[in-house]
């Protein structure tokens, strides 16, 4: 194949005309054409290699050499050529593997201030976007490519990463590269990069040269999983709280959704309803209809928000200035929170990638009004700190054996449940024993345990999980501790609660 003839190296639509033959294609298939560069040939399948697809691509498909240059990879085109995963959900749905890295954030050396003269916009101006399909059952030779498309960002997504480049920036240059997160930005993230402990640590170039982790700029998982279905495959995008970009003009993403929110503060909910016109249901579940549709987006769904992976949380507080509920997370499994490792476990990857708008609603003598709204990470602190201090405890009880304990009260009788059934304590983290951020407990009011003596409490079939050693209890979940929450929405101290077992 004569590649002059193949494409206009100069073109991306030429480009992106080439690269289209490869849909349906295996990596096997590519090798086979024959195609191999001056210098170039590798084991691109080695375990170790993580880059080695997409560079079996560059290399025996479009016929150059890689390289790590900062510039595209088509430099006559400004089209960078990057292959990423997409994993078949069980329902058959596609969604993205992985977050796309564009370019390493410079933190031994000065960083680049302008967005439009950083490495990060000419690795991302014009994408060429090779999805395939990992099935970790095949060799990755025979690993179909599905979707190949040239990518460049819209009017409103660009402003938006154009944002997130100036925030990531500012903290670098503050010399606070450690403070760093994927959920500290909506589109464009700061992913960690580095193969082992000790080759992921740099001195900070910028004062007070703090060490702090290698990262990358990249795009978020989210929003990479909103280009597979909404740029790829058609799918219609949910409905965007942003109408015409230029509304961003002079104010960023989250200033415009916290406005909107915030100039109705005070009015009640049932206020709020008739206003919209939603009908009053007077429960909390309301609230986070009400929030949408202060967003201009009718139903739970809003496109900005699900590409940058953003969680609304509506919280209530009380008259006194308490909040009675801690905030609930998913349930886990015991047998796979034995095998997790804190760096790769989904608690602290769940934190790390996830940005958050609270919403706090405020009960009053003549109804519950809204109060304040604003958006929130976690601190990588308390990600590595707290949060993972009730991960470990949480994890080494589990390893060792839950204790599982029949509660006695102080009359000697057995305290019972409202099934009927005898109160199980465990040895799991407890609000009031696990700092100041997070505890575990159940999800839900039904409970599920079958002991080791083969007694049954509640339906352990349909509410419980299975232990390591055979045994099963109601599954947990992680919470945030109420406390904790009142610190994030700006208020002092709250109130105190435990839940059931």
């Amino acid at each position: 194949m004569s590649l002059s003839a193949a494409y206009d190296p100069a073109s991306p639509r030429s480009i992106e005309a080439y690269a289209k033959r490869l849909e349906g294609m295996t990596f096997r298939e590519v090798l086979a054409l024959g195609i191999t560069p001056e210098g170039a040939g590798r084991d691109y399948n080695n375990a170790g290699y993580k880059g080695g697809l997409g560079t079996l691509i560059e290399e025996c498909y479009f016929g150059y050499k890689a390289n790590s240059d900062q510039d595209a990879d088509f430099p006559e085109a400004g089209v960078e050529l990057k292959s990423s995963p997409i994993d078949r959900k069980k329902d058959g749905d596609f969604s993205a593997g992985e977050r796309l890295v564009l370019t390493m954030i410079p933190l031994d050396h000065p960083i680049e201030e302008d967005f439009f003269a950083s490495h990060v916009w000419r690795k991302s101006e014009k994408i060429l976007l090779v999805y395939y399909e990992r099935d970790r059952a095949l060799d990755k030779y025979d690993q179909v490519i599905r979707y190949v498309k040239l990518i460049t960002p819209s009017e409103e997504d660009l402003k938006i990463i154009r944002e997130d480049y100036e925030k990531i920036v500012s903290l670098v240059k503050a010399g606070k590269a450690e403070e760093l997160s994927e959920g500290l930005t909506s589109y464009l993230g700061a992913c960690t990069k580095g193969a082992t402990a000790a080759t992921m640590w740099v001195d900070q170039y910028y004062p007070p040269h703090a060490p702090a982790k290698k990262r990358a700029f990249c795009f978020k998982r989210s929003y990479m999983d909103y280009i597979l279905h909404n740029r790829m495959m058609g799918a219609g995008a949910a409905e965007s709280i942003v109408k015409d970009a230029g509304v961003l003009d002079g104010t960023t993403f989250e200033e415009y959704v916290l406005s909107l929110i915030k100039s109705h503060a005070g009015k009640t909910d049932r206020e709020l309803c008739e206003m919209l016109g939603l009908t009053y249901a007077g429960n909390k579940a309301q609230w986070s209809q009400i929030v949408y549709a202060l967003l201009g987006v009718r139903g739970d769904r809003a496109e900005e928000f699900e590409k940058a992976n953003v969680s609304v949380r509506t919280v209530r507080v009380e008259e006194g200035g308490t909040i009675v509920e801690s905030l609930s997370l998913d349930t886990f499994k015991f047998r796979e929170i034995v095998d997790q490792e804190w760096e790769d476990a989904p608690l602290r990857c769940y934190f790390e990638e996830t940005r958050f708008l609270f919403v706090s609603f405020r009960k009053c003598a003549d109804g519950i009004r809204l109060e304040d709204a604003r958006f929130w990470n976690m601190s990588m602190g308390d990600i590595d700190g707290a949060l993972r201090a009730c991960w470990e405890r949480t994890k080494s009880a589990v390893s060792a054996g839950v204790e599982l304990t029949v509660v006695v009260g102080k009359d000697g009788k057995v305290v019972l449940c409202k099934d009927g059934g005898p109160r199980i304590a465990n040895n799991l983290p407890k609000k009031n024993e696990a700092g100041d951020i997070a505890h575990v407990r159940p999800h839900a009011s039904k409970r599920g345990y079958r002991l080791e003596d083969g007694s049954v409490c509640g339906e352990p079939d349909r509410y419980g999980d299975e232990l390591p050693d055979g045994r099963v209890m109601t599954r947990q979940s992680f919470w945030l501790n109420n406390d904790y929450v009142m610190r994030i929405i700006g208020w002092d101290d709250g109130g105190d609660e435990e839940g059931g077992e």
